[in-house]
């Protein structure tokens, strides 16, 4: 990534060939084929335009094409037709690009390739890349291929499917006809560049995908692994298990926790501020950080979901996935369960269903009857040997309250009334005006009561996760969309009888014709009208502080001494993110990025944050989904792991980084699908050495990093 003020202080020239070399391939292929060069001899009039302008500019390798894109269409952008009818990218794994943003805002450029038929869900692949003003970003597409119609049916219950092969919507990648770079609803114009477009990366086709569906189920062996491939410390038996349960003994053994570090993990050998016993956030020359309970600097590296429960999946259904599920009798039945959460994929709605957790059945092989207390002695001895401080959101209390690790505390406003006309991917934004938002915090954080709250080990609590912010009129909007019982919705009425003298005020400001205030009350219908948009950005506003101030003020009351998270922004506008940054001790973001050196928080505000998830997945080994953000190889996702967090220590906001999560999900998914190669470790508890090499150097010059960084 190029920062900012580089760009700045580039000629346009020297700009371009820099744009050039960032659409260079990485370890991702030795041998890109090159798909499209905006060279002089590109003819921009081929180009297909919707809402766009586009010319090109550089010449040779240098060149580029600059698109401008308007917010009239939905999806403003270019299309670029195949030479010829079509490119054949069979031995090919993504298609890849480089995106500069000349702009003065964020923009999210989309590219989408397509086969014959494409329309967007089917025959198509669309990846996106966020790019700040003057920044640079690599945008990769993976070609994902169609599962074979023998295996399609039966497969389900899964976000991914081997090989990174879909059921709907892949590519014939012998015949792509047209990639498609476009901005998705914008708000307002934009401009970018994007450079060469190339085929990367090398796909081999496995064995598996020529078998019939009788040769390839079972497909799960009796750890929890898939049968079909092979890879470096597969788990074939329990005395691999014990083997490796015994290497890793020698290699913690070997490397403990770093000498520099307090029993908090904080800097000993750093300076000494005010220890109060507990820990707070400070800014410290120029950079904001966490002080421990001793005094001492403290920057929060960690991983979540640590605990024992990330295997689990449904096998409803699915039995015949598995090659040996365990009998009745066996120690392992014990592992059997049943769930009912499934908020996407092939289990919502269908109730409760059967479960196995592959990840404690395997930790019962490795470590006999006495498993869980030594599995957990051995989280603890981890985290410190790989340099690792704090044990992060979604953990097992059991493991945490031990107080060897620092940690936090998920809580949240389950059970509150949810503002009936707002959307989320998790759920329906809490309504804060509603008594049940009170309540049902304040019935989680007294459960926290004698266990975290006050407990030196705690940094303190992230309420919620990942709420549905929308744009900055959103809520309002959906406030005025809810029945008239809804509190908010009570609430924004006051607030807009305080403004106009009566209904036919608003009506002429709005351009709308209620005949009254409860006609307005017992409308659904929201304005269409701009001339709304300042009352309606008034009581964005007002909801987001509300919703924060409740949040602070339980919490603060259950727990004065331990610090108020946020709630882990996902998707906010700058509305949400200054409401958050009045009452948070520390604003937590979920950032699933490859690299967050350019991140910015609201102009004016200066406060620290917290980032609570991100990660990088990879399919080399047995794995069906490489979580939200890919990589190519096991050696690649350490070199990302290794990027981003050294980004985030060079950035003088964040006080840390949370990776999601501890182990991997089970191959055939959790309850929602979701079935990520995501862990330090796999579902046989061994660790990714790669990845794990990674943490421990970065771990290792934590503080070095944080000091040195400009």
């Amino acid at each position: 990534m190029f920062t900012r003020s580089l760009y700045r202080t580039l000629a346009t020239a020297a700009a371009l060939v820099l744009l050039m070399a960032a659409c260079e391939p990485s370890a991702l292929s030795a041998d890109p084929l090159t798909l499209v060069a905006f060279d002089s001899q590109f003819d921009t009039a081929a180009l297909a335009l919707e809402d766009a302008t586009a010319r090109g500019a550089g010449q040779g390798p240098s060149g580029v094409l600059e698109i401008a894109t308007g917010h009239a269409a939905p999806w403003p952008g270019v299309t670029i037709r195949a030479p010829a009818d079509h490119w054949e990218l069979s031995s090919f794994a993504g298609v890849a690009v480089a995106v500069r943003n000349t702009g003065s805002q964020d923009v999210t450029v989309h590219l989408r390739v397509d086969s014959p038929g494409g329309d967007g869900t089917k025959h198509s692949v669309t990846g996106h890349v966020t790019v700040r003003p003057g920044g640079t970003e690599r945008l990769v597409v993976p070609l994902r291929r169609q599962l074979p119609e023998s295996l399609a049916a039966k497969l389900f219950g899964m976000r991914g499917f081997p090989g990174g092969y879909v059921k709907d919507g892949g590519l014939d990648v012998s015949r792509i006809t047209q990639l498609i770079v476009f901005v998705n609803r914008p708000q307002a114009d934009h401009t970018f560049q994007i450079g060469t477009i190339q085929a990367v990366g090398t796909h081999a086709v496995e064995r598996w995908v020529s078998m019939t569906a009788d040769e390839f189920f079972p497909m799960i062996d009796r750890f929890g692994q898939f049968l079909h491939k092979d890879w470096p410390g597969k788990i074939e038996s329990e005395e691999d298990l014990q083997r490796a349960r015994d290497l890793e003994m020698t290699d913690l053994e070997r490397n403990p926790s770093p000498a520099e570090w307090d029993k908090f993990g904080g800097w000993a050998a750093g300076p000494q501020l005010t220890a109060t016993g507990y820990f707070y956030a400070a800014k410290h020359e120029g950079k904001w950080w966490l002080v421990d309970p001793e005094g001492r600097l403290f920057w929060s590296h960690g991983v979540d979901c640590v605990g024992f429960s990330q295997g689990v999946t449904p096998i409803t259904d699915r039995e015949f996935y598995f090659a040996e599920l365990p009998a009745a009798d066996s120690p392992l039945a014990g592992f059997y369960g049943t769930g009912s959460w499934a908020p996407h994929n092939y289990y919502e709605d269908k109730g409760e269903y059967r479960t196995f957790n592959f990840q404690a059945a395997n930790l019962l092989r490795k470590y006999g009857s006495g498993w869980y207390d030594q599995a957990a002695e051995t989280c603890h001895r981890r985290l410190r040997s790989w340099s690792l401080n704090t044990i992060a959101n979604w953990s097992d209390s059991r493991i945490y309250l031990a107080r060897k690790t620092p940690y936090v505390v998920a809580a949240g406003s389950s059970g509150a009334k949810p503002i009936a006309g707002s959307t989320g991917y998790w759920g329906k934004f809490p309504d804060p005006f509603d008594p049940s938002f009170r309540a049902a915090i304040q019935r989680r954080m007294e459960h926290e009561r004698d266990r975290s709250a006050g407990d030196p080990w705690c940094i303190g609590y992230f309420v919620d996760n990942e709420l549905g912010w929308g744009d900055d009129v959103s809520l309002a909007r959906a406030t005025l969309a809810s029945p008239p019982d809804q509190a908010a919705k009570r609430v924004f009425l006051e607030q807009l009888q305080q403004t106009y003298a009566n209904i036919a005020a608003l009506n002429a400001a709005w351009g709308t014709t209620h005949g009254s205030w409860e006609a307005l009350l017992e409308s659904r219908t929201p304005p269409e009208d701009e001339r709304a948009r300042t009352d309606l950005e008034s009581f964005y506003t007002r909801i987001a502080e509300e919703y924060f101030r409740v949040a602070r003020d339980v919490v603060k009351h259950v727990a004065p001494q331990n610090l108020y998270l946020g709630c882990r922004f996902a998707w906010v506008n700058d509305r949400g993110a200054r409401a958050g940054a009045q009452y948070c001790d520390v604003i937590g973001y979920n950032l699933y990025q490859d690299d967050v050196r350019e991140f910015r928080l609201p102009e004016g505000v200066d406060k620290p944050v917290m980032i609570g998830e991100f990660h990088f997945g990879a399919l080399d080994r047995g794995m069906f989904h490489t979580g939200l953000r890919a990589t190519a190889s096991q050696d690649a996702r350490a070199a990302a792991y290794r990027n981003y967090v050294t980004g985030a220590l060079c950035h003088p906001s964040f006080v840390g980084t949370h990776w999601f999560q501890y182990g991997d999900q089970a191959t055939t998914g959790r309850g929602d699908g979701e079935n990520y190669q995501i862990g330090l470790v796999d579902i046989c508890d061994t660790p990714y050495a790669e990845t794990i090499a990674a943490v421990r150097e970065v771990g290792r010059n934590l503080y070095a990093t944080r000091r040195n960084a400009p």
